[in-house]
């Protein structure tokens, strides 16, 4: 006997669905006997029972009356002795349905007869064929709404508001009971556009609040078109571990969250979080996504790979935005459940910051140096940000909050440097402006001006380099007021970068030799190479060619004596674009073959790889592959 089981969550369209597959396939002729058809309605207060169902399924293949049996062991016998006697092939459909004993003894014995199950529960324990239901893609969900409208003739606003629509279809998550109830609006506001329901939304911020506020009707099934009662009803029935663990979920920032930050989250350890994130997803609650690609994926090493790092396979748990919401108004409707959320908060940014700042060491490490626990090197430190993105930058918003500002702020500054070098000019833009308000409310002086630092690179990485020099200004002077000379000289280098792109040579000139001067009298060799380096850049442009590649020498210097291969082959390019741009073309191809080597030394093959075809180009025959120990 071949059972199927349909599952998803509340409002995704099981029943329709069910219903519309048993009317083709009684069309196709697949199904000579009929379907039976029974609602469990398990999600009510009060479920149909097994007991219950076995009398309505008897009615009606017309056993009632005398010919009922008395006992409701013999009516079980009956009804599966007139299905083993029905030679035409039945479909029965089973609505619906909370957990197996609410159908177990509904089954036929017959293997003549087919069963579809409703479920928002999957019946894992069982050997049936499942389909999970997912929302609806982006097209289907707009026809939806369209064909809904369409009994109107003369309802034209899906052809003149596409992009309201779409807007429209997203806000309710491509959910099809909640693209229903928003039908039913539209059309009791017929003379309104549908942007105005977009607005509302908008405005209001909750689309549960709005669409369960806009609708009195019901489905062409007779159910109440509303979804909070649907959701609440799955929540009801959820142990607490589990109905604790949704509300917490509802309060993580991206659309999806990691095993270790919703453990976080939590307070509970990894393999328990599984275990009932699992049971969730089981629920049809949560959706366990896979992370993508190679994620985390570190070298070898005496270290092993990072727990959590993101390595391929890692599942990641995504709720859907109206389950979200849900669980969002749970918690804010109870001063109990809002100090367990805010507790909760508080774990996960405690979390993503010692992590983050790990991973932004290895961003910083260089040969020679202690390596930086947790990640085993820096492709699977840039691996686990890359995951974690989302997430990060929608923790830091909350400096915003007095409560996590001081713990929001240093996660900021921990992402910069990632954020700068993968070129999330928008993330590192709104995250340093949030750490430098905070900062400022907090008056902590060296907090902001860190953040100025950070907000001034990414501007100008960005291309707005007039802000960058503001930014960077303000920095050098908090950090000058402060005593702090070090990170004063390093204002100093960064406004000189900032001069530069602003298109302010002479005056860079003078920012970064004031850096380098800063920089050696502290003893911070590693800075004054970079000072130097940029010192050359700002000389070149200037057309001080000899000045640029005495600063360029300076710097590689010092950048091999501490084995910065990376910083060794930025200053080889560089000077080997000085030497082109005087027309030294073989001395040029050959500070560009150098660089190619510090580059694949580094291991940015790539950066290597295009260094060595400007040689090429410029008539510098290639190097042998260099031997890798």
């Amino acid at each position: 006997m071949l059972i199927s089981a349909l599952t998803g969550m509340g409002g995704i369209g099981k029943t329709a669905l069910a219903i519309e597959a048993a009317h083709q396939a009684r069309a196709k002729g697949w199904f000579p006997g009929g379907t039976l058809f029974v609602d469990l309605r398990g999600y009510d207060d009060n479920p149909v029972t097994s007991d219950q169902a076995v009398l309505a399924l008897l009615d009606a293949l017309g056993i009632r009356g005398p010919d009922l049996p008395r006992t409701t062991a013999r009516q079980y016998d009956m009804y599966q002795v007139h299905l083993a006697e029905r030679r035409a092939r039945t479909l029965l459909v089973l609505d619906n349905a909370s957990d197996p004993p609410q159908f177990l003894r509904l089954l036929p014995g017959s293997g003549r007869h087919r069963v579809l199950i409703t479920s928002r529960d999957r019946p894992d324990s069982l050997p049936l064929h499942i389909v999970d239901l997912e929302t609806l893609p982006e097209d289907e969900s707009t026809a939806l709404v369209t064909t809904a409208l369409s009994n109107d003739p003369h309802d034209d606003r899906p052809a003149r508001e596409p992009e309201a629509l779409r807007e429209l279809t997203v806000l309710c998550g491509h959910l099809p009971l909640a693209l229903q109830i928003a039908a039913a609006m539209l059309r009791r506001r017929r003379s309104r556009p549908i942007a105005t329901l977009v607005a509302d939304i908008e405005k209001v911020g909750d689309a549960l609040a709005v669409l369960d506020n806009g609708s009195r009707g019901t489905d062409q099934y007779g159910r109440s078109l509303a979804l909070r009662p649907v959701l609440e009803t799955s929540y009801r029935r959820l142990p607490a571990d589990q109905a604790r663990l949704l509300r917490l979920l509802a309060l993580a920032p991206g659309t999806d969250t990691g095993t270790e930050a919703a453990a976080a989250l939590a307070g509970l350890d990894e393999d328990a979080a599984v275990g009932v994130l699992e049971d969730l997803a089981a629920a049809c609650l949560v959706t366990a996504v896979r992370a993508k690609g190679d994620a985390g994926k570190g070298r070898a090493g005496k270290r092993g790979a990072a727990k959590g790092g993101g390595a391929e396979g890692d599942v990641r748990w995504r709720l859907h935005d109206l389950v979200r919401a849900f669980g969002v108004g749970v918690a804010a409707g109870d001063p109990g459940l809002r100090e367990e959320g805010e507790a909760a908060r508080e774990r996960l940014l405690g979390f993503y910051w010692r992590w983050a700042d790990t991973a932004d060491d290895w961003l910083h490490w260089l040969p020679g140096q202690p390596e930086p626990v947790r990640f085993e090197d820096r492709a699977q430190a840039l691996a686990w940000l890359d995951g974690e993105r989302a997430g990060l930058v929608g923790a830091v918003q909350w400096a915003a909050e007095e409560r996590y500002a001081r713990r929001a702020a240093g996660l900021a500054l921990c992402l910069a440097e990632y954020l700068r070098c993968r070129r999330y000019c928008g993330d590192g833009i709104a995250i340093a402006r949030t750490a430098r308000d905070a900062a400022r409310r907090a008056g902590d002086r060296l907090g902001e001006a860190a953040a100025w630092t950070k907000l001034g690179s990414v501007l100008r990485e960005a291309g707005l380099a007039g802000e960058a020099v503001e930014a960077h200004t303000r920095a050098r002077d908090l950090f000058r007021a402060t005593g702090d000379h070090l990170r004063e000289a390093t204002a100093w280098n960064n406004l000189g970068n900032a001069l530069r792109k602003a298109g302010r040579p002479g005056e860079a000139v003078d920012a970064h030799t004031h850096a380098r001067d800063l920089f050696r009298a502290a003893g911070d060799r590693h800075r004054e190479a970079m000072a130097w380096n940029n010192l050359g850049l700002t000389l070149q442009d200037t057309g001080r060619a000899e000045e640029a590649t005495e600063a360029y020498g300076k710097a590689l210097e010092i950048h091999r004596e501490f084995e910065d291969w990376y910083k060794v082959a930025q200053t080889l390019r560089n000077l080997a674009r000085s030497h082109e741009g005087a027309q030294r073309f073989s001395e040029a191809g050959a500070h560009y073959l150098l660089a190619s080597d510090a580059f694949d030394r580094a291991d940015a093959t790539a950066e290597g790889a295009m260094t060595r075809n400007r040689a090429r180009e410029l008539g510098q025959p290639p190097s042998p592959p260099r031997r890798r120990d």
